[in-house]
């Protein structure tokens, strides 16, 4: 089993990232479907969905939106939200999507560089290609590298309730992984994350494989304009082409 698929599933993982703002991931899902001038009833993928918010926020905009993850614990707790154009499933993105063609895919939050094997990187390209309908976009919400290195913390406690998970990052060739230890329920607990450090070139060098054109990059939440050395992230919109 690989690191994701065991600490995405367990109750901790949701915890620790409990204080995310969704009001700011709500404002730029507002703005970006604005900016992409998707009308209502547009098909949306939210790839690697989580606990639903943003499928949930996006079917609000009037979107049919269907959600799709690995963590069967997540799913299940997603059905729960499900109506005639809300729909949720278990899937690993690396695999062919069975769907409908898509007017928009999107992966959002950093939900992509979890693989050791290119090929498996490229797989979810390929396989969001090929859901899409012609001129269909791709957004691929990630972060960006030099920001990353220039501003990691090595070491941090984040407290949740009664719980202290002690964090330590560091980077290991084209990888930052996040060592988490933390006791709970009279156990102790270790789990990682491991992140690969695309470097933008690559991103565009997987997408331009796959038959996508890049039509621009943001650089944060905002949507302001990407700069390498100051932005927190790199939104890339990637478009298929027609």
């Amino acid at each position: 089993m690989e690191w994701f698929e065991s600490w995405f599933d367990t109750p901790y993982y949701h915890l620790l990232y409990s204080n995310r703002d969704y009001t700011e991931a709500e404002n730029f899902i507002t703005k970006l479907t604005e900016d992409l001038q998707l009308p209502q009833s547009s098909k949306i993928i939210d790839l690697a969905c989580g606990k639903g918010r943003h499928s949930v926020f996006l079917n609000k905009l009037g979107y049919d939106v269907l959600g799709l993850d690995l963590s069967r614990q997540s799913i299940e707790f997603d059905k729960q939200f499900e109506t005639q154009t809300l729909l949720f499933n278990v899937h690993d993105m690396r695999n062919p999507i069975d769907a409908d063609p898509m007017d928009a895919v999107f992966n959002l939050f950093t939900s992509f560089g979890y693989f050791d094997n290119e090929t498996d990187d490229k797989k979810v390209f390929q396989s969001v290609y090929n859901v899409l309908k012609p001129g269909g976009y791709f957004v691929l919400d990630y972060l960006n590298e030099e920001y990353v290195r220039k501003k990691m913390v090595p070491e941090t406690t984040i407290t949740r309730g009664d719980i202290d998970f002690k964090i330590l990052k560091k980077i290991e060739g084209r990888h930052i992984i996040k060592d988490i230890r933390f006791e709970a329920d009279g156990n102790s607990f270790h789990f990682f994350e491991k992140v690969k450090l695309h470097t933008l070139e690559a991103i565009h060098s997987y997408a331009t494989e796959c038959g996508f054109e890049r039509v621009k990059i943001w650089g944060d939440y905002q949507l302001n304009e990407f700069d390498r050395e100051v932005s927190p992230r790199c939104i890339n919109l990637f478009k298929k082409k027609a």
